[in-house]
């Protein structure tokens, strides 16, 4: 007896001093954690944690996971501070000695922004990190989310069962009680959704607080987003989201009117490919629509197509008001953020290998960035419809919208394609941004944007926000901050290093990237506390599952993946219609092909331990459809040398899915193809003829269209402008000034000559010629004053100026005061508007006179010769009339008022005479 008794003791005496070994332990962000190698024999584990007056204070079982090689446990919800963590191996009920750590140093979160406007703390949590009192903690997994239940205050039936239940019951907003809702692995889609979403509510209720949250570096959401609306006072943290399929599209999205919303330390990967083309790497990130009083704040966008769209149909500029802080837009392409109607503060973010742009402002908004580091960012600030983004493409970046505006202070720019700031003479409207010469400093209501004529409203300087008086980080400060916060605790469990020499620049999605996020299943084995195993069917697929072909076309192979806890997997649709499938339990796989004659929809589930994975398609077959290509008229021109066509755009579409250029560029003339609007836009000054062709590329035949641009040795006409007869009115000179009240009286060239355009300080008239030319300029016959052109000052002769030109751009400005009645430009060579049509006067052989000139009807002819043809041109040398035989007037009435050329034929000459219709 004393033998056995003996024998437990010491069993006993082991037991209590057996101790594990702490593999890591750290501190983080109002959170601690430690791993540690598993024990033999340990049924489970207590932990325990001392500090900021905690002693021993045990943590929830929950907390507790095991990865199969170690065990790690998170303690959410300590303040600041101090710790130690203590683990204990419990072996048939007896707990033993354990180990504890050394000392860890918690961190507080940064609580910055409008989230906290009016002292509001959003979530369960108190400013100090720990829960607010009340508050209702639950854990959610995925052995969990369907089954998990509780009452809740004003739910239609009690207890409500499922997560998404639990949160329709909080919708009604009658239960006030602060809600922490803990994330634990890997989830994937629940049997309750909202348009494959869960959907946080709380009919806005002042009193009421939800964070939503992931413990530890490994919490996802996988294959849905979350989406608030009509919330108030919601935290969204610690998750990272990949693979969302759901139907509104984005990982976090504030639909509707929310509220004091705070989203912070997530990791934001791709989403499922949408259907539109700029969709491939799934819809938005973290989107923001009629919504106010919202922070984002140490978020990691992994490669985003669209990071951040914030705002769409609000239609004021009132009241909305965004912080964007400390988060590292990783190679995200565009949207960081997009921007309508919001005053928006964007500090101390890292934007890093941007390949489109950063920030965008459009429909009156107002962004204050500063502070932030734009590494290769390809344009960091666009303002739509001018500056940059214009620069390259008319059509901008957003959807023609008018603009808004940006101020810009500290930030740091490196490896930028193009950035304008505002200059009041060089940049005053083609600018992106505003740069501020002080952090307070007021920017002018005169600046306005190009389109629209909006300016920017100052939020930033209003004492009665945070903005004024925030401290912000200097910006190198700043980047170190976000890449060793942002994100999930320790930057998440799926990390991925980007190639900045490719990354930087594309666009594409990563495959890599793409098929580690599809087949993530995470190493998570078990949640201490549950009665089974955590189970992770998982099923994959290639991007193209929905696919839309023409009749008699083969589709791409699709392909499905089944793993993680799944044995195997069943397909019910097919074969079908010449679609069939192969399934290799080798591999895991289902591969799916053929030719389709008729519409076919599919889908796919897996068997096995835990909840079945699903997934599912629709192959679409259409009529073959012609490829179209249609073109501006003008796709054939004839230029002088020296001048700009006009520019040619071709459309394509039908089947068209893109379109292939021939020919061009060359000798000046280039193109811009714009993919979304599925234009091709021909522009240049052409030194040579150039021909060129376009044909359509995708399904049916292919459309073409082309077209040449002649240049011709010629130069253009001469031009003339009569103050009589056009006012300040021209298509060739520039004329700035004010028209004399008092009329004149001055002849010449056959004409009289009374409207009279005074010569004072402000007058400018500018033109540019093609051509060496004589210009002569008609003032009052008695002045003997000067004239400048092009800062040269010329001394009229009896009220006349004669000056040559080379050819370029021309100025007239006032030398002495005087009045203008007529300018002339003569091309110095042979003056050929056409290859038909000479300016030269053949007076020896003919005696010819036309009058009235100026004419408002009937034109008169007299000639000592017979009269074969008369023609009339205009200035670009078209024929507008001709008029066979001895004609002895001809009719001006129906033409517009202007200068015209008209030829009149004799038997031994032909004349050209410049006639003025008024």
């Amino acid at each position: 007896m004393r033998k056995k008794l003996f024998l437990l003791t010491v069993l006993f005496v082991s037991m209590q001093t057996w101790s594990q070994q702490i593999n890591e332990a750290a501190g983080w962000l109002e959170s601690a954690y430690v791993k540690w190698q598993p024990v033999s024999n340990a049924q489970t584990y207590n932990v325990y944690y001392t500090g900021n007056g905690f002693t021993n204070q045990k943590i929830d079982n929950q907390l507790i996971r095991s990865y199969g090689s170690y065990y790690r446990a998170d303690i959410p919800g300590l303040k600041a501070g101090t710790y130690t963590v203590k683990v204990k191996p419990v072996i048939s009920g007896i707990e033993g000695a354990g180990s504890t750590t050394s000392t860890l140093t918690v961190l507080a979160h940064d609580r910055n922004g409008f989230a906290f406007d009016g002292g509001r703390i959003p979530g369960g949590y108190k400013a100090d990190g720990t829960p607010k009192d009340n508050a209702v903690i639950l854990y959610i997994t995925q052995n969990t989310k369907n089954t998990i239940s509780m009452d809740i205050t004003g739910a239609s039936a009690n207890p409500c069962v499922g997560l998404q239940n639990i949160l329709y019951a909080i919708k009604k907003g009658k239960d006030t009680r602060p809600f922490i809702i803990r994330l634990l692995g890997n989830i994937t889609d629940m049997s309750v959704m909202e348009g494959g979403d869960v959907v946080i509510e709380n009919n806005n209720n002042a009193s009421s607080y939800v964070t939503f949250e992931g413990v530890g570096n490994d919490a996802v959401a996988n294959g849905w987003g979350v989406r608030l609306k009509s919330a108030s006072n919601i935290e969204v943290s610690n998750i990272g989201f990949m693979n969302c399929n759901s139907t509104a599209g984005d990982n976090v999205g504030m639909q509707q009117d929310n509220d004091h919303i705070w989203v912070h330390n997530c990791d934001l990967f791709y989403g499922d490919a949408g259907s539109d083309a700029d969709q491939i790497k799934g819809d938005g990130a973290l989107d923001n629509k009629s919504s106010t009083y919202i922070t984002l704040s140490y978020n990691h966008f992994w490669d985003n197509g669209k990071a951040s769209l914030l705002g769409l149909s609000e239609g004021t500029t009132t009241g909305l008001y965004i912080t964007y802080h400390h988060n590292w837009f990783d190679h995200s392409d565009s949207r960081h953020p997009r921007v309508r109607y919001y005053s928006a503060h964007i500090y101390n973010n890292y934007y890093d290998g941007n390949s489109k742009y950063g920030a965008g402002s459009t429909l009156g908004s107002s962004l204050f960035i500063e502070g932030n580091v734009f590494r290769n960012c390809k344009y960091p600030m666009l303002t739509s419809k001018q500056g940059t983004d214009i620069f390259y493409d008319s059509t901008g970046t957003f959807s023609g919208e008018a603009g808004g505006s940006i101020k810009a202070f500290n930030n740091t720019m490196t490896g930028q394609t193009r950035y304008v700031p505002y200059h009041t003479a060089n940049n005053p409207v083609e600018f992106d941004a505003i740069e501020a010469a002080t952090r307070g400093e007021i920017i002018s209501s005169s600046i306005k944007s190009k389109l629209g004529g909006n300016s920017y409203n100052n939020f930033d300087t209003n004492a009665a926000l945070y903005v004024k008086n925030l401290v912000i980080d200097q910006p190198a400060a700043a980047q170190s901050k976000v890449m060793q916060y942002s994100g999930r605790v320790s930057g998440g469990d799926l990390k991925w290093t980007f190639d900045n020499s490719v990354d930087d620049t594309s666009s594409n999605v990563i495959t890599a990237l793409k098929s580690a996020l599809t087949n993530y299943t995470g190493t998570l084995v078990s949640v201490q506390g549950e009665t089974s195993v955590v189970s992770n069917q998982t099923l994959s697929s290639t991007s193209n599952n929905n696919q839309t072909v023409t009749s008699g076309t083969a589709i791409d192979s699709i392909v499905f993946t089944w793993g993680g806890s799944a044995t195997d997997a069943t397909v019910t649709g097919l074969p079908a219609s010449g679609i069939t499938f192969v399934k290799n339990t080798t591999s895991k796989t289902i591969t799916i092909t053929g030719t389709p004659t008729a519409t076919v929809s599919y889908s796919i589930a897996t068997t096995g331990t835990g909840t079945a994975a699903t997934g599912s398609g629709t192959i679409t077959v259409t009529t073959a459809s012609a490829q179209t290509l249609t073109s501006t008229t003008n796709n054939n021109q004839t230029v002088t040398s020296g001048t700009a066509i006009s520019s040619i755009v071709f459309t394509w579409g039908g089947s068209a899915t893109d379109a292939t250029v021939t020919g061009l560029p060359a000798s000046g003339i280039t193109f811009v193809k714009n993919t979304t609007a599925k234009t091709i836009t021909i522009t240049g000054t052409p030194t040579a003829t150039v021909s060129y062709s376009i044909v359509t590329t995708g399904s049916g035949t292919a459309a073409t269209g082309s077209g040449t641009i002649t240049v011709t040795g010629t130069v253009a006409g001469n031009q003339i402008h009569n103050f009589t007869t056009s006012g300040k009115t021209s298509t060739f000179y520039t004329i700035t000034g004010n028209m004399n009240s008092t009329a004149g009286s001055v002849a010449y060239a056959g004409l009289t000559l009374t409207a009279r355009l005074k010569i004072e300080s402000s007058t400018s008239i500018t033109y540019t010629t093609t051509a060496a030319s004589t210009l002569t300029l008609v003032f009052d016959s008695n002045f003997a004053g000067t004239i400048k052109v092009n800062n040269v000052s010329y001394t009229a002769v009896s009220g006349i100026v004669t000056v040559s030109l080379p050819a370029g751009a021309n100025t007239i400005t006032k030398g002495s005061v005087a009045n203008l009645y007529y300018i002339s430009t003569a091309y110095n060579t042979t003056a050929r508007v056409s290859t038909n049509i000479s300016l030269e006067e053949d007076v020896a052989s003919t005696k010819l006179t036309l009058y009235p000139n100026p004419v408002s009807g009937e034109l008169n002819i007299d000639s000592d010769k017979a009269i074969q043809k008369v023609e009339v041109y205009n200035l670009t040398g078209s024929l507008l009339n001709a008029y066979q035989g001895n004609n002895a007037s001809i009719d001006m009435s129906n033409l517009a008022n202007g200068t015209y050329l008209v030829k009149v034929h004799t038997a031994s000459s032909v004349t050209t005479k410049i006639i003025i219709k008024k």
